[in-house]
């Protein structure tokens, strides 16, 4: 802890939200962004079975080298002048080779830098007595599988919090929560205890806030064109926290985007679960109360927030080898072109699976025809113009346990060229479909007393043993709100109108389940929107793709409701075969929901 906290702000500027985010984020926050703290998310789901294989053909691989090339290399003397602290997850499946390899840099920068490290996240020496253990898939209840290949747990902040304690000035983690790289530097800065539950559910939420980068700062956002004009430039978010717990999200000034209640509300509804029981390491969140201020341009106060004691499990995030994928694209045009489309992939999925059986190949684990450009993503409730466009792409996804079998496949889908559609030319890279292997995904729940994490600086060992809670909390079922009678006459005459003239909206993945969170632009529009909207709606609408249920929950501080989709993701980003595999469309699609509102109302909507 540093300084008297009473009056202090820290400034801290979401540099990431994913690897691959682009490089001008964090240049854009170092020269004026005037931040105190760095943080950067990289490790999505999807992201740490990447590392896993690239680990797997190289040991010095398995992190995020952007990291090191694209953002430490050209900025380490401006961090290191300006006194910026980094914090970063880039360590993946590989940290110490992470950190060496920055650690070069420094040296060939002629920069003094004190590298901490957090590891402990990496079980998967342990898979063998975890399995011998009876541990189950967190979701699903399934045995873990033979083949696993990693096994790592999501850490909180407070050794992140020790490592800046013994003066690191760049912190590397591997696996952890994503708003743990936020909330590590607040612990530091301002002395939270592991019972300070309100201030580290704020910092929670503000770390879920810069987790996702420009998401909340107007990039893919609803409202698209209020910050259009600025996407060339867009503004990165920073969150200014106090000692009590309350804070603030802007942006650098002069760049493009907006920071408004919209904005950062559908990056706060974005894959949350039940907004009362999100589960983090360090605290359980209650985000229903949480109220958004615009206090002035591109300014908004965050207030609201609730905590409670953490649960005494640690989620893990585990990876085994599930056979074999690959995917065929072809463009189509001309006359008929939908139908022909589809006749193309029925066929050419029927002539592989013979040639499979005449060579004792067995069939297909799972097939998945799309046709893009005829409203693939939106099964029923596409519209009369679907099946009319003259240009569109096949893209076929198949999914076999033998790579042979692909091999075949992959050999057949250009050796059909002159057999079967007209109107045809190739789509993507050239050459034949690439065969890659499924690394999929199984979590489980893990006490946190099996977990100790290490910290390091500079190679040395930090003396850091994690502090217990008071107690820790079970979270329990869930408690939904009732949906009240509408006090609105309804006698009257009633129209439809879309839901996007109602709301904003943000979707996305957790595993195998979508969150759909949606905001009213006005508070007397959620009634209609919930007695429209309602779970068994929601169900119906999205019937292309669900398996599970739908869950509604209520966020009333932000005029919002939040719907869980379970077993919708074809088994989830890492192995699914569906066309949008980590449902960022579905808020899209749901916009378009028709909503029974008065006819008065309905002439006031723009």
């Amino acid at each position: 802890m540093s300084g008297n906290t009473a009056s202090k702000t820290i400034r801290i500027g979401g540099a990431s939200g994913y690897w691959g985010d682009s490089q001008e984020a964090p240049k854009q926050l170092v020269l004026k962004g005037n931040v105190d703290y760095l943080v950067f998310d990289y490790l999505a789901e999807v992201t740490m079975s990447i590392l896993v294989r690239a680990k797997q053909r190289s040991p010095d691989a398995g992190y995020a080298k952007d990291f090191i090339g694209l953002v430490m290399k050209p900025l380490i003397h401006d961090i290191k002048s300006r006194g910026i602290k980094v914090i970063v997850n880039a360590g993946g499946v590989n940290i110490g080779a992470c950190a060496a390899a920055l650690a070069k840099v420094a040296e060939d920068a002629g920069v003094k830098l004190k590298i901490g490290t957090v590891e402990g996240d990496d079980l998967s020496g342990n898979l063998e007595e975890l399995r011998a253990n009876g541990i189950r898939e967190m979701f699903s209840g399934v045995e873990m599988p033979e083949k696993m290949i990693s096994a790592n747990a999501y850490l909180g902040a407070f050794p992140i919090a020790a490592a800046l304690d013994d003066g690191a000035e760049v912190v590397i983690t591997g696996r952890c929560v994503d708003s743990a790289v936020t909330l590590g530097a607040l612990i530091h800065e301002f002395g939270w205890t592991v019972d300070d539950y309100v201030k580290l559910a704020s910092g929670s939420l503000a770390g879920h806030i810069l987790e996702c980068g420009a998401q909340a700062t107007g990039g893919n956002f609803t409202d698209w064109r209020d910050t259009v004009d600025g996407w060339d430039d867009m503004g990165y978010p920073i969150a200014v926290c106090r000692a009590d717990g309350s804070f603030a999200i802007t942006k650098p000034e002069k760049t493009g985007g907006i920071v408004s209640r919209f904005s950062v509300g559908e990056q706060i509804l974005y894959e949350i679960g039940d907004p009362a029981r999100y589960v983090m390491p360090d605290v359980l969140c209650d985000f229903s109360g949480v109220i958004l201020t615009e206090t002035k341009t591109n300014w908004l106060e965050v207030s609201g927030v609730k905590g409670r004691a953490p649960t005494a499990t640690y989620k893990v995030s585990g990876t085994y080898m599930d056979g074999y994928r690959a995917t065929a694209s072809t463009v189509i045009t001309g006359f008929d072109a939908v139908e022909k489309g589809k006749a193309f992939a029925a066929a050419l999925l029927k002539r592989t699976q013979r040639l499979f059986m005449e060579r004792n190949l067995g069939e297909y684990r799972d097939t998945a025809v799309h046709i893009i450009g005829a409203q693939t993503l939106w099964g029923n409730n596409a519209d009369q113009n679907a099946g009319n466009s003259r240009e569109i792409m096949t893209q076929i996804d198949v999914r076999h346990d033998e790579k042979v079998a692909l091999e075949l496949f992959s050999k057949e889908t250009t050796g059909v060229g002159l057999s079967m559609t007209t109107g045809r030319c190739s789509a993507g890279a050239a050459g034949r479909p690439k065969i890659t292997p499924v690394v999929a995904q199984f979590a489980f729940l893990i006490d946190k007393d099996r977990v100790p994490a290490s910290v390091f600086v500079d190679g040395k060992s930090v003396d850091y043993v994690a502090s217990a809670p008071a107690g820790y909390s079970d979270v329990g079922p869930s408690t939904r709100e009732v949906q009240p009678a509408l006090e609105a006459e309804q006698s009257g005459q009633m129209t439809e109108v879309p839901l996007i003239r109602l709301a904003v909206a943000r979707s996305g993945d957790k595993g195998n389940n979508a969150n759909v969170g949606v905001m009213a632009r006005q508070p007397d529009y959620l009634p209609w929107i919930k007695q429209s909207a309602t779970e068994a709606r929601i169900r119906e609408w999205f019937g292309h793709v669900i398996e599970g249920e739908v869950t509604r929950f209520d966020l009333p501080g932000m005029d919002a409701v939040n719907f869980l989709l379970t077993d919708c993701l074809g088994g989830g980003g890492t192995s699914t075969l569906h066309l949008d595999n980590l449902a960022k469309t579905y808020a899209q699609q749901l916009l378009a929901l028709p909503i029974k509102v008065p006819s008065g109302l309905a002439k006031t909507l723009s």
